[in-house]
């Protein structure tokens, strides 16, 4: 295959390091750039690599630099990367600070390999990727916060009603092609509602596009958990 994904590994763990490396290097359509010991590591070889990978599947408890500081690092000057991060905490705080600084997907250490793969694949197409739990405490998370600041003074009429059919469907995790035969228009049309959404919400990717429509309560996702 032509276009692989690539993919840079960043565990303090080997054993289970290698162990990740040896399923991925199975798959056809993944490539691994890199694989580094701690986020020192990870931050040393992506600045010296001169094809950075599209996406980071980084431990967030290493020793030094952990995942949760290289991950501010990599948005800051990667901004194109995206972060999958990897803990053994999966918890609702953990996942929405992560989520908040720049993470596109969140895989428990004991998922399944086919939960991993499925992960990867998602994030490479569309982006990111937050299965039914995910989203979950990210929704309730989010709402919670919402009723702390109490700020909702937010103009409903600030998108378009296409705009809003989009919008929803990106947070039920729809491909660009799914979304177009859904509304029955071109994907080079959804991509263009897409880029608008990203303009008016300021938002630098679709991750943060899905947490800024929960927060200002555009979408309602009760039915997709």
């Amino acid at each position: 295959m032509t276009n692989k994904i690539t993919i840079a590994i960043a565990d303090d763990e080997l054993l289970f390091r290698q162990g990740l490396i040896s399923i991925l290097e199975r798959e056809s359509d993944i490539s691994i750039v890199f694989d580094a010991k701690d986020g020192n590591d990870l931050m040393n070889q992506l600045r010296a690599t001169a094809n950075p990978p599209e996406i980071i599947i980084t431990d967030l408890k290493m020793p030094g630099l952990n995942g949760v500081e290289a991950t501010k690092l990599i948005r800051k000057e990667y901004p194109n990367i995206k972060i999958i991060a990897l803990t053994s905490y999966f918890s609702k705080p953990f996942i929405i600070n992560m989520i908040s600084i720049g993470a596109v997907a969140y895989l428990a250490k004991n998922s399944t390999p086919k939960l991993m793969l499925t992960t990867i694949r998602e994030v490479a197409e569309k982006g990111f990727y937050y299965d039914t739990q995910v989203m979950k405490f990210i929704h309730e998370g989010l709402l919670n916060q919402n009723e702390k600041n109490t700020k909702s003074n937010f103009d409903t009429t600030y998108f378009t009603r296409r705009e809003k059919e989009v919008l929803n469907l990106i947070c039920k995790q729809y491909t660009t092609n799914e979304i177009g035969e859904k509304l029955f228009i071109s994907p080079r049309t959804v991509e263009g509602h897409r880029n608008n959404l990203l303009i008016k919400t300021e938002s630098k990717n679709l991750a943060g596009l899905v947490v800024y429509a929960i927060r200002q309560k555009l979408v309602v996702l009760d039915d997709t958990f």
